[in-house]
């Protein structure tokens, strides 16, 4: 077995990841026998564009942002990734060039499965093909709401829903995103983000606390700016 991500409780990468959550411990076995382990510090790139990798990233403990550059060089948050959660599935269907590039944003534990093994071994094992599929089918989803959300939806409401979402049921709470990251996957620019913050505070919906502290004060009234910002 060449990674430590199965056999040390509830919290390794293969029981978490919901692609090989519903498999039997000797399944499981069979995952982390093609599974090896690596770490990224933060910042260093898990991968960048035009990389041809066939590796599938399952993130154990830390987070990954995933983005793209425009032709200018602008930077477009595409989403993160946290534990549980994968990256590198275009490597599944084609040895395509990647279209995205993925960074640590904090150091980052990953089991890392070749593609050509993972395929080799859903032959035997076709439930996590469809798992697979579920959740590529959810990530499209996430996507199609995001955009909507883009065109539909107006700064207040998309920072008022994302901050309502991040919280949970907790009133206070860090966001992991830097504000620039924060703005580009709300899209939206980094000045106009800090702007209806600083009104939310103002408005008594929220406090801000440091640099990305969030104390959440009036959640009734945030729900209602994602209802009608007006």
């Amino acid at each position: 077995m060449n990674c430590a991500c199965i056999g040390h409780g509830p919290y390794n990468c293969i029981d978490i990841v919901p692609i090989f959550s519903h498999l039997t411990h000797d399944e499981m076995e069979q995952v982390a026998s093609i599974t090896r382990e690596k770490t990224f510090s933060k910042g260093e790139a898990v991968y960048r564009v035009g990389d041809i990798r066939g590796e599938l990233y399952v993130l154990h403990t830390g987070l990954v942002k995933v983005y793209r550059l425009s032709s200018d060089g602008k930077e477009q948050v595409i989403r993160t990734v946290g534990p549980g959660q994968f990256l590198g599935e275009l490597s599944l269907f084609s040895a395509q060039h990647q279209t995205d590039s993925a960074i640590a944003l904090e150091s980052s534990r990953m089991c890392v499965i070749a593609w050509d093994r993972l395929r080799n071994l859903m032959e035997r094992i076709p439930s996590i093909a469809f798992k697979v599929m579920e959740q590529l089918s959810d990530r499209l989803e996430q996507t199609e709401s995001l955009l909507e959300q883009t065109n539909l939806l107006s700064v207040e409401q998309r920072l008022a829903r994302y901050l309502l979402e991040t919280s949970g049921e907790r009133d206070s709470f860090v966001l992991n995103l830097s504000k620039g990251d924060l703005a580009s996957l709300l899209g939206m620019t980094q000045e106009t983000l800090s702007r209806r913050l600083s009104s939310f505070q103002a408005e008594g919906l929220l406090a801000l606390e440091g640099q990305r502290g969030i104390h959440i004060l009036d959640r009734a009234s945030l729900e209602r700016y994602v209802e009608n910002p007006w």
